[in-house]
Formats: structure tokens, sequence, C-alpha cells
């Protein structure tokens, strides 16, 4: 795989303010829907899966913590305002107890969009190995997550 940057995102406390994110998934679902109506979902998707890109996105929205949050909250903003309507791509999963209700989800699309039995198969074992990345994966050498970690230059261990 070619590396195409690096970028340091800092760890921060709690939660995106509620007012923030409301505004975020309006602006999401314009946003998305005008992305996929004028370059498809292709490109809708290889667009959210460049980390700069997506970053960006989470920026643009309204997001601008510039910090590792941006991930879980983007992708929160993402699948309300995308599930909210048929545009031929669904986010599926979430953080905590929602992730735990990912291959469930998943089943529940296969049904409604009439999957085979092998591509609902491959999207559960995506789904599980994707899961794993968290706590197990290393690249290029790296830890993901560095060992010694700060908040507001306070230690965490």
């Amino acid at each position: 795989m070619k590396r195409t940057g690096v970028t340091s995102l800092p760890l921060h406390s709690g939660k995106a303010p509620r007012w923030l994110v409301f505004r975020m998934q309006k602006l999401a679902n314009e946003m998305v829907t005008i992305m996929i109506d004028e370059y498809g979902v292709d490109m809708f998707l290889r667009r959210v899966s460049d980390p700069f890109w997506f970053q960006a996105l989470g920026c643009v929205l309204g997001y601008d913590w510039h910090s590792s949050g941006v991930t879980t909250v983007l992708t929160g903003i993402l699948k309300t305002a995308i599930n909210k309507r048929e545009l031929g791509v669904t986010v599926c999963g979430g953080k905590g107890k929602t992730s735990r209700k990912t291959p469930e989800e998943i089943e529940f699309l296969g049904e409604k969009y009439s999957f085979s039995e092998d591509k609902l198969d491959r999207l559960l074992y995506a789904s599980r190995m994707s899961a794993k990345v968290d706590s197990t994966a290393i690249q290029a050498g790296y830890p993901l997550y560095p060992t010694h970690l700060t908040v507001n230059n306070t230690p965490l261990h």
C-alpha cells in the first residue's frame, strides 16, 4: 500500500455538542445527496475512504477539532444522513453498544436488499475483521495507537 501522507490527530475528551451534531446532520444530508447524484456511489466511497478527504469533510461540516474524534463523530453523522434516504449506500455500526449491533444491521440490510448468502457472509466477515483493527492491527511496523497518550498535555496510563 502506498503511503499518501502522515498527520497527527491528538486525542480529545468529551463529546460534540448536540447543537453541532444536529447542524452537521442537516448539512451532511444535503452534501452527500448532491455528491452521490453528481458523481455516483463509487466516487463517494472512494472519497470517504481517503483519510485526508474524510478529515476535510468533517471540517466542512463544522467539526473542526482536528482530532481523532472526527472519525467516530463523522461516521455517526454520515450514518444518520445517509440512512434516511435511498442513495445506494448505507452505513452500519458505530461506537460503544451500537458497534455490537453491526452484524444484525448487516443481516437486516441484506434481507432488505436481497443480498445473496455469499455476499452477506462476506460483509459479515469484513465487519468482524475490521472490528479487530482497533486492538490488533499494526501498520507499516507502527502500532495503531501510541503506548503513551496525553489529553490536554496530561499523560494517560
